[in-house]
């Protein structure tokens, strides 16, 4: 009772207890590295970083200070993606290399409002279901075998990822192949997961690793794995299809403003959209004779792709059931189809230069991208659904009760467009301003000028090579954030066409193929269909290995049709080449003066300390000889004065007599 008592008058008596049990060293500092590593890493990476900015403290540094912080917590994640994005609103005003209005402009540019106007048409054509009906259309029309199933499916993934984030299209084809699936497995044509495994415990039969989720067949791997390499590729294929390329796109712009080659809608396409159908292809070729036995007719997956195949109509009954449930194409998918279509259309033939475009004929300044993009998404608000209203007039049927809906609504985009990516893009615009304006970026692209030794291919092969490695670690936006600035003055220092170096490194930024944290598409998959990281690992070599050299291939061949210059300095990088030096030799003249302004200031100081005691010893010595002249006229001067009274003594007593 006693003892029950002081636990209720300390509460607190059994944690004192427990807190004063002995732990082992090793354990607690591992348990506390490993809960709090991120904590760690934003509080110690600025301390680490700041002799940079204590030893050459000019706006160069200050900026690398900020990039080389920024980096690190974006590959970490050590601060969320998008609050790391934010930090230039603050760092840049503080250390003095953007003002907070010019920071602040480049978080919502024009090709920003074009990515995220194009994420709501996407969402608009998701929102009608028209990409359902497109994917199962064209699977029907390619067939229901198990090799042409995984063909349709990857090219219906590949082409939707061209126009809607790589995330949604993965997001919708996930349940068309989970649903193909489950009804070849009750047919007992395939299996969705391997059965999992018994030993002998105590007499009975126990599963082995009971808490492991159960991990899918080679077929499952190969259907899922399918389509979100192909989401990643198909985003390859337009500005709008992933964000990495508008990233790269207004870092280019940014940078290279007086630039006569574009990254405008069409010829971004005609550049990417070749390469993207032969990796695209290749990368099924792989999958097939990885997973499903392609060239191996004895193998185990062959034989049960041969199984699959004469049983092909029952994947093709549920494609028709799935197709059949969507019913006749009404009134909202017409027009948003519509909608897209123009909107399309408006890129192509907005200033395509072989004729006179549209923006061309219209009296107003400089029209870009974003403003197509936009009248699109205002138009899905102002046209109706169904024009069931329209009986009022005609009084034929029943009159609706309710308000008509739009062709989309604020509510279902303010739940499904990712806000955050406005400040992680903007994060990276930011960065790449800043960089320029601080001579940041020149001072590193000059500090590369010893890769001149190399061959331009050979450069070329690097600079993919690192993009790659880069992002199979990190985010395809961090990336293209941190390369993409360095790669344009680099391009400047070595006297290389910029687009030659950025267009490629743009792409490879979103060729993640190994790891579930690579990209949202294999993080997709991997959740929805429980694929275990080493497989993902193992069948991502492939991917990686052809998209690096068809990429590498078509950058020095298909991109010279489409850029002839793209072998030449151009005139406006030259012009851009010398404002940068001229800016770095500035900069340095600058350095240089403050550098003899403060050795005036130390000499300055140094004469003055030397006046001063000039000035003191000049005094001293001054006192010291009036001094001696008062010391030794007094005793003459006080002769002089008794022999004078004497005298004038004298005088007067000579007078009296």
């Amino acid at each position: 009772m006693a003892k029950e008592t002081s636990k209720m008058l300390n509460p607190e008596f059994k944690m004192e207890l427990e807190a004063a049990e002995p732990v082992e060293p090793q354990a607690r500092w591992g348990n506390f590295f490993a809960n709090h590593w991120k904590g760690c890493v934003v509080f110690l990476m600025p301390l680490l970083c700041l002799p940079i900015i204590l030893m050459n403290n000019i706006p160069e540094y200050r900026c690398m200070y900020i990039l080389l912080i920024m980096a690190v917590f974006w590959v970490t994640e050590a601060l969320p993606l998008y609050v790391t994005s934010m930090i230039p609103i603050v760092a840049f005003p503080t250390l003095g290399i953007m003002g907070s209005e010019e920071t602040c402009m480049t978080y919502f540019k024009d090709t920003l409002v074009m990515f995220m106007g194009g994420i709501m048409v996407a969402l608009a054509v998701e929102y009608s279901g028209l990409h359902k009906r497109l994917a199962l259309r064209v699977i029907q029309m390619v067939g229901c075998s198990p090799r042409r199933l995984h063909f349709g499916l990857i090219m219906v993934t590949m082409f939707i990822s061209m126009w809607i984030s790589n995330a949604a299209c993965t997001a919708m084809m996930s349940p068309i192949v989970q649903a193909v699936l489950e009804e070849l497995q009750a047919q007992g044509v395939c299996k969705i997961y391997h059965e999992p495994e018994y030993q002998m415990v105590g007499g009975k039969n126990k599963k082995k690793n009971e808490d492991e989720l159960p991990y899918p067949t080679k077929v499952t791997q190969c259907y899922y794995l399918g389509i979100a390499y192909a989401s990643s590729l198909g985003g390859c294929g337009t500005i709008i299809g992933t964000a990495t390329n508008l990233t790269f796109k207004g870092i280019y712009d940014t940078a290279f403003p007086n630039a006569t080659e574009k990254l405008d809608f069409p010829t971004f396409m005609f550049y990417s959209v070749p390469s993207m159908l032969v990796y695209t292809v290749l990368t099924y070729v792989f999958l097939q004779w990885h997973f499903m036995g392609l060239w191996r007719p004895n193998s185990k997956e062959a034989q049960e792709v041969q199984v699959g195949k004469d049983n092909a109509h029952v994947a093709k009954k549920v494609i028709d059931q799935r197709y059949k449930e969507l019913g006749p194409m009404n009134m909202h998918e017409i027009q948003v189809m519509i909608l897209f279509i123009l909107m399309v259309f408006m890129y192509f033939t907005r200033k395509p230069g072989i004729f006179t475009g549209w923006a061309d004929l219209l009296p107003s300044k400089v029209i870009k991208n974003s403003m197509p993009t936009i009248f699109v998404v205002i138009m899905c608000f102002m046209l109706p659904a169904n024009y069931a209203f329209l009986r009022y007039c005609t009084r034929r049927g029943a009159v609706p009760t309710t308000p008509t809906p739009s062709l989309i609504t604020w509510k279902f985009i303010q739940s499904r467009v990712p806000w955050g990516l406005i400040f992680l893009l903007g994060g990276g615009f930011a960065l790449a301003a800043g960089s320029k304006q601080s001579g940041m970026a020149t001072l590193i692209g000059s500090s590369m000028s010893g890769l001149k030794v190399l061959p331009n291919a050979a450069l070329l092969l690097v600079v993919i090579l690192v993009a790659v490695f880069m992002t199979a670690f990190s985010s395809n936006v961090a990336v293209a954030n941190i390369l993409i600035p360095v790669l344009n003055e680099m391009s400047l220092a070595l006297k290389i066409h910029p687009l030659y170096l950025v267009f490629p490194a743009g792409l490879a930024c979103s060729m993640a193929f190994h790891l579930p944290v690579s990209t949202p598409p294999n993080a997709l998959v991997a959740g929805y269909a429980h694929i275990r990281s080493k497989d993902m690992a193992i069948a991502g070599i492939g991917p990686t290995i052809i998209t690096i050299v068809v990429l590498f291939i078509f950058c020095q061949t298909w991109a010279m049709v489409i850029y002839p210059n793209l072998d030449t300095f151009p005139e406006w990088a030259q012009i851009a080449a010398e404002e940068a030096a001229n800016k770095t030799r500035m900069l340095a003249e600058i350095t240089a003066n403050k550098t003899h302004l403060l050795e005036l200031a130390a000499n300055a100081t140094r004469l003055l300390a030397n006046n001063t005691e000039l000035l003191t010893d000049l005094s001293t010595s001054s006192s010291n000889l009036v001094g001696d002249l008062i010391a030794n006229s007094s005793e003459p001067l006080a002769q002089l004065a008794v022999n004078g009274t004497r005298l004038l003594t004298e005088i007067a007593l000579n007078k009296t007599l």
